[in-house]
């Protein structure tokens, strides 16, 4: 039998752990299987367009009948030559924060960026679930590396016996020290992406609207950004489940729209009426948001 005054440790020892490897192993699965989230069909050309675009040699046709097909679409954002962003792998208009990524061959709604760790690509549809599993891999390695700390003092300070299970010990705490100071960086790098309501993408390449560049463009300041990508019920934002919803209005910022004014932002819910009105907020039916939380909540 322990002494009375070792057993708390060891229960406190063996909660913390195993509610951490849970929460570690949860996250980490949901962000493997959850499916990449891609476009509606409402973004794929017609069978019409699509044969015209293909016998089309020109470029500046082409960009034509794009801009026919588009015109009625939610998609703010260009190429740096102000084109209209299809893929032709795809064969579809890409929307706003939409890439198509080559490692999993289809288009990615608000991709981030595609993770060899997970085999996965991380963007809209498990963008939470991959912050949190590094959230809870940071917390797991320091957990690992406090706890095995004061046995690495111990053995090299010979307050130990000097046995085989010296170099474990030594081991286990420089890998989960090594693993937390790189997750770290990682870790933080996210988040300051989260606080600004950029992908990595878009970190390294700022989106282009009808105005130009802008950094900022997607940006409702930080208390929204946090929302953007944990939603507004902050009782399950440390849980690895998909907490938005289709009832509520999706909103991101468009202030390249406002000539700096005022920061305009597309309100994405269930009327299907497009408003726009220059100087304030515009509204429309967000078509790919519903597959996205359809892809989400089904996993399909």
């Amino acid at each position: 039998m322990y002494p009375p005054e070792d057993v708390a440790p060891r229960v406190v020892y063996l909660v913390v752990f195993h509610l951490s490897f849970v929460m570690f192993v949860w996250s980490y699965w949901k962000t493997i299987f959850t499916p990449p989230a891609s476009p509606s069909n409402e973004f794929c050309l017609s069978k019409a367009d699509k044969e015209q675009y293909e016998r089309e040699e020109r470029p500046e046709s082409q960009q034509e009948i794009l801009r026919r097909a588009a015109k009625d679409l939610p998609i703010y954002t260009t190429t740096a030559s102000r084109a209209i962003r299809y893929c032709d792998r795809c064969q579809l208009i890409k929307p706003d924060r939409c890439h198509h990524c080559s490692a999993c061959d289809v288009c990615v709604l608000k991709m981030d960026h595609h993770c060899p760790w997970v085999n996965n690509c991380v963007g809209f549809s498990n963008y939470k679930f991959f912050l949190l599993f590094l959230m809870y891999s940071l917390l797991y390695c320091l957990f690992v590396a406090a706890t095995v700390l004061q046995y690495f003092i111990k053995f090299w300070t010979n307050e130990l016996p000097d046995t085989q299970a010296k170099f474990h010990v030594l081991f286990l705490f420089f890998v989960a020290a090594m693993f937390f100071i790189s997750i770290l960086s990682l870790f933080s790098y996210h988040c300051w992406l989260v606080g600004k309501n950029r992908s990595t993408i878009e970190a390294f390449r700022a989106p282009t609207f009808r105005n130009g560049p802008d950094k900022n463009g997607f940006s409702l300041g930080c208390s929204k950004n946090l929302r953007e990508v944990f939603g507004d019920e902050t009782k399950y934002w440390l849980l690895p489940v998909f907490t938005r919803e289709t009832c509520k209005l999706y909103r991101f910022a468009l202030s390249s729209l406002q000539n700096g004014r005022f920061p305009a932002c597309r309100e994405l819910g269930e009327s299907g009426r497009k408003v726009v009105r220059q100087g304030a907020p515009c509204a429309y039916r967000c078509t790919w948001l519903e597959a996205a939380w359809r892809a989400a909540s089904t996993g399909k």
